[in-house]
C-alpha cells in the first residue's frame, strides 16, 4: 500500500507550485529581502469567519507583513448564497467567483486561504438553524483538520460567539465553533481517524476581533472602554513596498468585485483591537505571539538555520541578490536534516522560491493548448534560464503525474535561454479539470468530499506538471511547475490561461429552465461541442417516460476540437402538471459523456472551468399571461428576463440612458431587476419619466433593492422605506392579506400551493414602511419572529400599477418554480 502525504505537504506545494495561470511574479530585492525575513519567523495565525469578504484583510496584512507569520484566513463557506453584482452566475458558481477572488486577496495580502465543506445556503438568522442544515459535526471536523495541519499558534474570530441572533447565523456559527475546536483541535479522541496523517494542536491563544459595528455604529465605538481589549497599533508602512498597511489591505479587500467591496487604502495610524478568550494574558499589546518561540530554535537542530539565515539578512546585497545564494542553498541542506516535518515542509518550499528569485533562475513549462482529453499526447514548451554567475545544472524533467522521467545533465549558464519542445502522454485515468467539491452532489448545507486530505485545499487541483530537477551549487533542488497555456494578445500583451483538461465530448440543454404551458410539444435545443478532433457519435435527451422526446438520438459529426452544433429534439410534456430533469448525453464508442461545460472569465480572477451534469429543468405548468411586451431594466444582474421569455413575453432590455416616454408608451410592463436602485446612477434621472407611464396606465415591477446607498430616495411614487426584513425558511407559510386582490386571482388563481418548492428563501430587504396608497398583499414570517408584510406591495398609481417586491424571483425563475411564474405573471398583469 503506497503511503499517503501527510496534508500539509499536499497543500503547501499545491500552494506554492500553482500559478493560478497568471504571469509569474518577478519580485524586487526589496521584496526578496521580505522573503528572506519571513524565512526567520517560525510562527503562524489562522483567522476565522464564515464567508468571503468577512476577514479583516488590515490585521491578515499585518500578521504576515508586518510581523512576517505565516498567516492564513478559513473561510466556512466559499459564499454561494450572496448576490452577484458583476454578472448572472448565482450558487455554485458564484462560489467558484468568490473562491477566486479570496484567493487573488490572499495573494496581495500575503495570506493563505482555506475552505471548509459547509456550503452557504443563504441568510440564516440563528446559529442553530446554521449549524442543522450545515451538519455541525462535519464543519466541527473539517476546521479540527484545519488547525492540525495548519497548527496556528494564535487564532482570530471575526465574529462574538456570545450573541447568537445578533447577526448572520453562519457569522456567530463560525466564532461558536473556533471556541470549541480551541480545545478539542487537541483531543486525540476528537476525529481520530485524522490522526494517521496529522497530530493534535493546541493553539496558544484565542482572540475576539472587535470591531465598531458590534457596538452599533462607529460614534457608539469611538465613545466605549476600550482598554480591556488588546490595542494593537497596525498603520504601518512598509518603504520596500511602497505602501502602507492599510494600502496594502484595501488592494486585498477591492478583490471582492463580485460583491461590490472596492475599498479607497489609508496612510497613518490605525487600530485593532482585539479580546483575549482563550490562553494566556499578554503583558505586551503589541506582541500577539508572546511567550511563544517564533526563532527557528522552536525546532530541534534549527539554531544552526536561524544563525545562517541571520548572516544572509546582515550580508544580503540589494543590487546583486545572487551574492546570497551560496548561503541559502546551505539553509536548504540545512532545513532537508529537520526531524520536524510541519515546519521543514513549509520552509523547504519557501526558501527553494528565494533561491529561484535571487538567482534570476526563470522556469515554465507551456502547452500548445489551452485544453486536453485523458489518454492523448500533449506538445510542451519548456524554458531554463538561470540569470546569474550561480553555478547550475539541468539534471533532469519529471513530467507529473505518471512520473516520466526525461534525463537532461547541461548546465545552465548565466542568461543563456534553454528550451525544448517535447510530448506528453495524458494518463487515461486524468481527472477532469473541474472544482472538486463540485464533483460530487452534497446536500443544501454541505459539499461533498470523500477524500480527507482535499479537504481544506482552496482550488482546482491540478495534476500536470513538469519537476525540473537542478543542481545548484553542487546540490539538487527540485522546481516543479505547473503546465500552463498562453497566447499573445495584440491588447493585453501575454496573457496565461491554466491547462484545463476536458472529456471528449460536452453538451448542453440552452434552456436551463423550459416552461410549458399546454400540451403542445416544444422545441428543446442541445449543444454538442468537441474536446478533441474527430469526434463523432449520437445525441440523446433523457426524460421521465411520461415526457415524449423526438428523436430518440441525433447522430453527430465534429471535425475539429472545438467545433460545436445545436441540434432540436421535440419534447411533448404530460397533460398534468410537472417538473423533470431532463439530461443531455453524447456516447461517443460506447462511452457516455454527460458533462456540460461551463467557463468563466472575468479578467480580476483566473479562467476557470467548471463541469456540471449537462441538465435542465422542464416545467408543465398552468400559466397564463396576460400583455406581451415587457421592457426590463438591468440591475446588479439576474436571469429573470430568460425566464420572462420562456413565459411568453417579449423582453427588450433597456438601457435607462435609452429610455424615453415614447419608448415606455410602446411596452405592457416595466420590470426593474435586482438591486437597480443601488447599482445603475442613471436611473435617478429617468424616475419622473417611468413614474409619468405609470400614471398614464403602464404598469412598473420593481424588483428587492438593498438597504445600502440608494442613487435616490424616490424609488416609489408613494413614501416606501425598505428595511433589512427577510424570511429566510423557503416553506415558511404565507398568508394573503387580501385574497380577492386581482394580483392573487387575475389571470392565475394563486393558492398556497404556489409557494411550495421554492428555493434558498421566500424573499429579502422587505419595507418595512410605506404610505397608504400600498396594499400589502402577502404575509409570512421565520419561525419564532413577527410576520413581515413587505414582501409585496400594489399601488395604483394615476391609471397604472407600481409594485415592489422583495420576493426573490432572481432565484425562483431560474429554478423553474411553477407558482414563482404564475405569481409574477399576475404582478405583470396587474393593470390589465
Amino acid at each position: 500500500m503506497t503511503k499517503k502525504l501527510p496534508f500539509y505537504f499536499i497543500f503547501f506545494i499545491f500552494l506554492t507550485q500553482h500559478t493560478f495561470a497568471q504571469q509569474p511574479k518577478k519580485p524586487t530585492p526589496s521584496e526578496i529581502y521580505n522573503q528572506i525575513e519571513k524565512l526567520n519567523f517560525l510562527g503562524s495565525a489562522l483567522y476565522i469567519a464564515a464567508h468571503p469578504d468577512d476577514e479583516n484583510t488590515r490585521l491578515i496584512s499585518f500578521l504576515a507583513n508586518s510581523k512576517k507569520a505565516r498567516t492564513g484566513y478559513l473561510s466556512l463557506t466559499r459564499g454561494d448564497g450572496g448576490q452577484n453584482l458583476i454578472g448572472t452566475e448565482l450558487r455554485e458558481l458564484l462560489g467558484v467567483i468568490r473562491t477566486q477572488e479570496l484567493i487573488e486577496a490572499r495573494k496581495t495580502d500575503g495570506g493563505e486561504q482555506f475552505f471548509s465543506r459547509a456550503n452557504d445556503f443563504g441568510y440564516s438568522k440563528v446559529p442553530n438553524e446554521t449549524l442543522e442544515i450545515w451538519d455541525k459535526e462535519k464543519v466541527m471536523s473539517d476546521m479540527a483538520w484545519i488547525i492540525r495541519n495548519f497548527q496556528p499558534d494564535i487564532i482570530i474570530n471575526r465574529f462574538d460567539h456570545r450573541s447568537p441572533g445578533t447577526t448572520h447565523g453562519h457569522h456567530t456559527s463560525s466564532a461558536m465553533l473556533s471556541q470549541e475546536l480551541f480545545t478539542l483541535a487537541a483531543d486525540a479522541s476528537f476525529e481520530p481517524s485524522q490522526l494517521k496523517f496529522v497530530k493534535p494542536w493546541q493553539p496558544k491563544r484565542l482572540f475576539f476581533n472587535v470591531s465598531w459595528w458590534f457596538f452599533g455604529g462607529k460614534d457608539k465605538f469611538e465613545k466605549a472602554d476600550k482598554s480591556k481589549y488588546v490595542n494593537l497599533r497596525t498603520g504601518v508602512y512598509y518603504p520596500s513596498l511602497g505602501k502602507s498597511n492599510q494600502e496594502v489591505a484595501a488592494l486585498s479587500r477591492s478583490k471582492h468585485q463580485s460583491q461590490g467591496f472596492g475599498t479607497t487604502g489609508a496612510r497613518g495610524e490605525d487600530m485593532e483591537y482585539l479580546e483575549l478568550i482563550k490562553g494566556s494574558p499578554l503583558t505586551d499589546q503589541q506582541n500577539l505571539f508572546e511567550g511563544i518561540d517564533t526563532s527557528w530554535n522552536r525546532v530541534k537542530g534549527g539554531a544552526r538555520i536561524g544563525e545562517t539565515i541571520d548572516f544572509i539578512l546582515k550580508c544580503f546585497d540589494f543590487k546583486n541578490p545572487s551574492a546570497s545564494v551560496y548561503d541559502l542553498v546551505k539553509v536548504y541542506q540545512q532545513i532537508q536534516n529537520l526531524e520536524d516535518n510541519h515546519w521543514k515542509t513549509i520552509k523547504l518550499e519557501e526558501v527553494k522560491a528565494i533561491i529561484a528569485e535571487c538567482s534570476g533562475l526563470y522556469l515554465e513549462a507551456v502547452a500548445e493548448n489551452q485544453s486536453v482529453t485523458p489518454g492523448s499526447n500533449l506538445k510542451v514548451k519548456w524554458e531554463a534560464i538561470n540569470r546569474s554567475t550561480v553555478e547550475m545544472k539541468l539534471l533532469s524533467l519529471v513530467i507529473q503525474p505518471d512520473k516520466q522521467t526525461i534525463e537532461q545533465s547541461f548546465p545552465l549558464k548565466n542568461n543563456l535561454f534553454e528550451s525544448e519542445t517535447i510530448s506528453i502522454s495524458i494518463p487515461k485515468d486524468t481527472p477532469y479539470t473541474s472544482p472538486y467539491w463540485l464533483n460530487e452532489k452534497g446536500t443544501t448545507g454541505m459539499y461533498s468530499v470523500n477524500d480527507q486530505q482535499k479537504i481544506g485545499i482552496p482550488d482546482i487541483i491540478r495534476k500536470i506538471a513538469v519537476t525540473f530537477s537542478i543542481l545548484v551549487e553542487g546540490t539538487e533542488i527540485p522546481f516543479t511547475k505547473e503546465i500552463i497555456y498562453k497566447y499573445n494578445d495584440p491588447v493585453k500583451g501575454e496573457v496565461y490561461r491554466p491547462l484545463d483538461v476536458v472529456p471528449e465530448v460536452t453538451t448542453e440543454i440552452l434552456n436551463k429552465v423550459q416552461l410549458f404551458k399546454d400540451r403542445k410539444k416544444q422545441l428543446v435545443a442541445v449543444k454538442v461541442k468537441a474536446g478533441k478532433d474527430n469526434c463523432n457519435g449520437t445525441l440523446q435527451l433523457e426524460l421521465p417516460a411520461d415526457w415524449k422526446v423526438v428523436p430518440e438520438t441525433i447522430p453527430f459529426q465534429l471535425s475539429r476540437k472545438g467545433s460545436e452544433k445545436t441540434v432540436t429534439f421535440e419534447v411533448t410534456p404530460p397533460n398534468y402538471a410537472s417538473e423533470a430533469v431532463a439530461k443531455s448525453i453524447a456516447v461517443v464508442n460506447g462511452e457516455r459523456f454527460d458533462k456540460q461545460q461551463i467557463l468563466i472569465d472575468y479578467p480580476h480572477i483566473a479562467l476557470q472551468q467548471v463541469l456540471l451534469p449537462a441538465e435542465a429543468k422542464f416545467t408543465k405548468a398552468d400559466v397564463e399571461i396576460k400583455g406581451k411586451n415587457i421592457a426590463y431594466i438591468m440591475g446588479a444582474g439576474d436571469q429573470v428576463p430568460q425566464s420572462l421569455q420562456q413565459m411568453g413575453y417579449t423582453v427588450t432590455i433597456v438601457k435607462p440612458e435609452k429610455i424615453t416616454s415614447s419608448l415606455l408608451e410602446t411596452f405592457d410592463a416595466v420590470v426593474v431587476g435586482i438591486r437597480a436602485y443601488n447599482v445603475v446612477e442613471a436611473l435617478q434621472f429617468k424616475q419622473p419619466l417611468l413614474f409619468e407611464y405609470v400614471r398614464n396606465g403602464g404598469t412598473m415591477v420593481v424588483q428587492y433593492n438593498t438597504t445600502g446607498s440608494l442613487i435616490t430616495q424616490d424609488i416609489a411614487p408613494y413614501p416606501l422605506e425598505i428595511s433589512s426584513d427577510r424570511v429566510t425558511e423557503e416553506n415558511a407559510t404565507v398568508t394573503f392579506l387580501d385574497p380577492k386582490h386581482k394580483v392573487l386571482n387575475f389571470p392565475n388563481k394563486i393558492t398556497a400551493d404556489d409557494f411550495k418548492g421554492w428555493v434558498q428563501e421566500q424573499g429579502l430587504y422587505y419595507p418595512d414602511k410605506w404610505g397608504s396608497e400600498f396594499t400589502p398583499v402577502l404575509e409570512a414570517n421565520d419561525k419564532g419572529e413577527t410576520p413581515k408584510k413587505g414582501a409585496l406591495l400594489v399601488a395604483k398609481y394615476g391609471k397604472g400599477y407600481y409594485v415592489y417586491t422583495g420576493l426573490s424571483f432572481f432565484r425562483e425563475l431560474p429554478e423553474g418554480v411553477s407558482g414563482a411564474f404564475r405569481l409574477m405573471a399576475n404582478i405583470i398583469a396587474v393593470g390589465k
